[in-house]
């Protein structure tokens, strides 16, 4: 048999566990695409993993999880980088047909030089509560007063906020695992942790899910594009362009599109208190709910739209004008609110 000469495809991912998971699982839907890929996962440490300390509203999270990465992918020492669309990834409409969708608020390190190639179907987009391990409450209204949520996400706090005020908020940073153990550990602080329901189910941990939170559910918005992968290469990288393309998910993509552009247009990002729903209530039409909070939850506008979106443009339009809604409603003094009450990191 003679061996092929192809080199290897080179899949860059973080170190976690959760990471490495997803992009095996990408790894596996391309040779399924093609059979005679090679492909390797090469992982390394960004700077938020190597600070699982720092509440993340102290950091910088527009890279916190990618400048590593993506330098190697502009060097060429990768071919395709597999993210969390979770708060990193901004599409925009592309000038072409092709649904390829460019960057907004990716690190200003390399503005240019990458491009996020395609969404793959979405996973479960809704938060979860965990309990820790040996206590009896199933639900967020069982905690009893004074019980402490471990999060570092304030669109979670100020939405639990708004509606348990009798809870308290600690910060909990670290990967799925480490997590799990600083909740569970006897002498910790923690009654329970959120986080994100697909990280746990990728994982195999599905049974650790308490209660799984939607709007209507313990009242609680997920993030703009959570549940949801994004596939970034090289920018005009055509043949990684027409690999991935069998990767890609219509329905997901516009969804996250229409979030995204949500976000963009209220210029929020990771650190905001903007939480989101989407859900396709009919072959073209999706309907989308989003909710802005002060960080005390005592504030806050709440909208829904349903509209006919086709394409792309239909997408961001609809983004678009929930985020104007909003800010007619009253959001854009709440963010405004929030950005000057937050201390200057001099």
């Amino acid at each position: 048999m003679v061996e092929s000469s192809r080199s290897p495809l080179r899949i860059g991912t973080r170190r976690s566990k959760l990471a490495i998971v997803q992009a095996e699982t990408i790894r596996d839907q391309l040779k399924l695409v093609d059979p005679s890929l090679s492909i390797e996962i090469e992982t390394l440490h960004t700077a938020g993993d190597r600070d699982k300390v720092t509440a993340l509203p102290e950091m910088n999270a527009k890279s916190l999880w990618t400048t590593e990465l993506e330098e190697k992918l502009t060097s060429g020492e990768l071919d395709v980088i597999v993210h969390c669309l979770k708060g990193i990834l901004g599409p925009l409409p592309p000038s072409s047909g092709t649904l390829i969708l460019t960057r907004t608020d990716m690190p200003t390190a390399t503005p240019e030089t990458c491009e996020l190639a395609a969404i793959p179907a979405r996973d479960d987009a809704r938060d979860a509560l965990i309990v820790k391990s040996g206590l009896p409450y199933k639900n967020l209204k069982e905690l009893p007063e004074g019980s402490v949520v471990g999060t570092s996400s304030v669109r979670r706090s100020a939405q639990l906020r708004r509606l348990y005020p009798h809870l308290k908020f600690a910060n909990l940073r670290g990967n799925v695992e480490t997590r799990l153990a600083k909740v569970d550990d006897p002498e910790s602080e923690y009654t329970c942790m959120i986080m994100s329901a697909a990280g746990l189910q990728r994982l195999g941990l599905q049974d650790r899910i308490d209660q799984y939170l939607g709007s209507n559910n313990g009242g609680i918005f997920h993030a703009v594009g959570q549940g949801a992968l994004g596939l970034e290469i090289r920018k005009g990288d055509v043949s990684m362009q027409k690999l991935l393309e069998p990767l890609s998910d219509q329905k997901s993509t516009l969804a996250c599109l229409a979030e995204r552009e949500l976000l963009r247009t209220l210029e929020g990002g990771c650190s905001v208190p903007i939480g989101v729903e989407t859900e396709w209530v009919d072959s073209d039409k999706l309907k989308l709910a989003a909710i802005v909070v002060s960080l005390d939850g005592s504030q806050s506008v709440e909208q829904t739209l349903i509209a006919t979106v086709q394409s792309v443009d239909e997408a961001g339009a609809l983004g678009k004008y929930m985020a104007i809604m909003l800010i007619e409603d009253g959001a854009e003094g709440i963010l405004k609110g929030i950005t000057a009450n937050r201390p200057s990191k001099d």
